[in-house]
């Protein structure tokens, strides 16, 4: 009964996450969730709808997954001393490169949840602005301007205002 819907699962979750490979992962994880429950003993009454919002959850956490690491990196970076920095740099010098760093996180997080969003997809997924577009279903002039939000809280939040 479920697999009428592969292909279909496949191509929805490509559009997602604009990657094959982790979209057919994403289909599979899906499918074994799905039926571990069947196999439960767990009704299914519309398994078309059950392994979409499988899916759907599974980008979800993908998405979270992707962010944390997104800023654990940005707080390993803000704990480093700056790679330019000479070895023996002051401690407030370094105190002030981590908390400038933890300002744009700071405001990063603090933009609009689809600003946000296609600005991390643009500059730390590094993902062209065309791209972006496409993956969330908006214009590339509307990337542009999430894009060029996100680098002005990060500019405000790096002079302190």
């Amino acid at each position: 009964m479920l697999e009428r819907h592969y292909r279909e699962l496949l191509n929805f979750l490509v559009r997602l996450v604009g990657d094959r490979h982790a979209a057919a992962d994403l289909t599979q994880e899906s499918y074994a969730r799905v039926l571990a429950l069947k196999q439960g003993g767990q009704a299914v009454l519309d398994g078309r709808a059950l392994l979409y919002r499988t899916a759907r959850n599974l980008v979800v956490d993908r998405h979270r997954r992707a962010a944390v690491r997104r800023h654990d990196a940005l707080e390993e970076l803000a704990e480093d001393e700056h790679p330019s920095a000479p070895p023996r740099s002051q401690p407030d010098e370094a105190l002030a490169s981590r908390q400038q760093a933890q300002a744009c996180l700071a405001a990063i997080e603090a933009l609009p949840p689809r600003c946000r969003e296609a600005f991390v997809l643009h500059v730390f997924d590094e993902l062209s602005q065309a791209q972006v577009a496409e993956r969330m279903g908006i214009s590339v002039s509307m990337v542009e301007k999430h894009v060029a939000r996100g680098l002005l809280a990060c500019r405000a939040a790096h002079s302190g205002g």
